[in-house]
């Protein structure tokens, strides 16, 4: 029998590992300069806790029984296990709150995917107790900060606003509203134009649809609307959002896509909302998204007291793909700075100590030899293993040190 590891999950095997680190490292780097602090919360979570931000399919939740015929699942997203561990751990701490994460998460595959992935690694951070144009701009910038850290360049930020295409959609009969919005969450154009609409609701639904490009081009159509008052002030909003983050200084312009058909199915996002997405010879690739949801924390609270928040995640296993696309990946694990060999069983405490003092006092890679080979073996396997040098132990505990020249 050869044992594998479950479909929908995968190994990183050392080289795997490099890589990943690369690119969390790099992560991490932006969110320490922008002031964030790393939270980590319990892969397992209640069920109701997962359940309670409406943005979570039950069916995608891997449920486990606990103690006391307790459901519990794992966790398929941060947002929601920070939302409870901030109200319930943190209540009495300043805002605003700056949280990063770097974490696993588990989704079950849908029923027609084929050794669909089921295990994801993702990195991000939650802007807590602060709303308003600042703090949506710094969310986006620091989107962009750390996607031109890491070296990517052919991405863009498809930018949206919940609020105002809900808002845009209730011109609809009510029963449609869902089968309309599903639609164009889906961008399914067939579904729409089959729905029972007038022609006018039918134009209105199409106009919606294909409500995306650039920023100036979009606003401008959307004026043409016959706009609420609040509608005009969330369209002011968004104007000078996009406004500002453009103009904020940093290496390039800020790529937005304005697209007013970005809505998801279930009510999560109450403001701004936005995906990263790159082109590459592999097809369009959605690197992250995010947005804001200022009612999820008062869900949490005994009392129902809410607090803004917005925040993003970035799908580590996408940024890799378009990293090692690219080459920008470590393509080697790290060269090991000396072998130690001691020369028999009177040497040991020897090599032990020289071993010991290169990794203390010059923080170098070491590793030591454990016997059972001759001097040509060591010298092969130094060469594959990219040592840069071997110690020899002589028996009177001197080193005799020889450069490798490595395969």
């Amino acid at each position: 029998m050869v044992y594998q590891p479950p479909v929908g999950a995968r190994d990183l095997l050392p080289l795997d590992v490099i890589q990943k680190r690369w690119i969390e490292t790099r992560l991490q780097q932006v969110f320490h300069q922008w002031g964030y602090h790393r939270i980590i919360t319990s892969t397992l979570e209640r069920l109701d806790t997962l359940m309670a931000g409406g943005a979570i399919q039950r069916s995608t939740v891997f449920r486990v029984q606990g103690s006391h015929d307790e459901e519990l699942g794992l966790r398929p997203e941060l947002t929601a296990s920070i939302a409870r561990t901030v109200v319930t751990r943190m209540a009495g701490t300043t805002h605003p709150l700056r949280l990063y994460y770097n974490a696993n998460v588990f989704r079950k595959a849908e029923a027609a995917s084929h050794n669909g992935q089921q295990e994801f690694y993702q990195a991000g951070v939650e802007l807590l107790g602060a709303k308003g144009l600042l703090a949506d701009a710094e969310i986006l910038l620091l989107v962009a900060d750390c996607l031109e850290r890491l070296g990517l360049n052919q991405w863009s930020l498809v930018l949206g606003e919940a609020g105002l295409t809900r808002s845009l959609l209730s011109v609809f009969p009510i029963e449609l509203q869902p089968k309309i919005r599903h639609a164009i969450a889906h961008l399914d154009r067939l579904t729409l134009e089959a729905l029972p609409l007038s022609t006018e609701l039918r134009d209105r639904a199409l106009f919606l649809f294909e409500l995306r490009g650039t920023p100036e081009a979009v606003l401008q159509k959307v004026a043409t609307l016959d706009l609420d008052a609040a509608q005009r002030s969330i369209l002011a909003n968004l104007k000078a959002l996009i406004d500002v983050v453009q103009a904020a200084p940093r290496a390039a312009a800020l790529p937005i896509i304005l697209d007013l058909s970005l809505i998801q199915t279930l009510d999560y996002y109450t403001g701004i909302i936005f995906e990263v997405v790159s082109q590459s010879n592999q097809g369009l690739q959605v690197l992250g998204q995010g947005g804001r949801y200022d009612q999820l924390l008062g869900l949490y609270d005994p009392q129902g007291k809410s607090y803004p928040g917005i925040g993003f995640a970035l799908q580590l296993e996408q940024i890799y793909q378009v990293l090692a696309i690219a080459g920008q990946l470590p393509q080697q694990t790290p060269i090991i700075d000396c072998l130690v060999v001691p020369s028999g069983p009177p040497t040991y405490p020897q090599a032990l100590a020289y071993a010991q003092t290169l990794r203390a006092d010059n923080n170098l890679r070491v590793e030591l030899d454990l016997g059972g080979r001759s001097p040509a073996e060591i010298l092969d396997y130094a060469q594959h293993r990219r040592v840069r040098q071997i110690a020899w132990i002589q028996e009177n505990g001197d080193a005799k040190v020889e450069t490798v020249n490595s395969q």
